[in-house]
């Protein structure tokens, strides 16, 4: 085998690695302030195949920490920088709303969040807890939708549990009994407005 035949050989097999490799599916973890939009042009294929292949529920919510299946056989798809899916500046999961198209291209982003440990959230933390508040309740709801920020807002919703309820706008105490009457009249109990939104992302 001569030279010539070796080089061309070796070309030949590391073109069919590269197509390997483009063609082999990645995952990504999204980060604060990242939209779908983003995520699709960095690894060359579209929003539609991003949220047909982690099975999306609602195209305008993605979450900061989510695993997403990146398909990278579309390497030439184009994709529409209009449609803005925005991931939240939360620690956990927030959903945030979206502008979906060219006349509405408002979009909403949720506030830093400090940290998820109750110790770190200090006072809030306690008074959310004298309030009536659960643990649970701060650990599975309150941190995912606000970071423990009593003045938390997105644009649309607000206040420790980020509702459009107008007593998300009130004290702890009052955002607290408010979240407790929400849970409870809207899903029977707080342990059930809990098993929600750890199922579904949102309350």
């Amino acid at each position: 085998m001569n030279k010539k035949m070796i080089t061309a050989l070796a070309v030949a097999g590391m073109a069919t690695f590269a197509l390997t490799a483009d063609a082999s599916a990645d995952t990504y973890t999204v980060q604060s302030g990242d939209t779908l939009s983003q995520i699709a042009a960095n690894h060359s294929t579209t929003i539609d195949t991003l949220v047909a292949n982690n099975a999306i529920a609602n195209a305008n919510l993605i979450y900061v920490g989510e695993q997403l299946e990146i398909d990278a056989v579309a390497s030439n798809a184009s994709y529409d920088a209009t449609q803005a899916y925005v991931a939240p500046v939360v620690a956990s999961a927030e959903p945030v709303a979206a502008a979906t198209s060219a006349e509405d291209t408002t979009t909403y982003t949720a506030p830093v969040a400090t940290t998820t440990t109750a110790a770190a959230s200090g006072s809030t933390y306690d008074q959310f807890i004298a309030a009536g508040g659960t643990d649970a309740m701060w650990t599975a709801i309150v941190m995912p939708e606000s970071g423990g920020n009593v003045d938390a807002s997105n644009g649309q919703y607000h206040g420790l549990g980020q509702t459009n309820q107008s007593w998300g706008y009130g004290s702890v105490s009052e955002q607290t009994s408010g979240m407790l009457n929400y849970a409870t009249s809207r899903y029977g109990s707080v342990d059930n407005a809990i098993a929600f939104r750890a199922a579904n992302g949102w309350w």
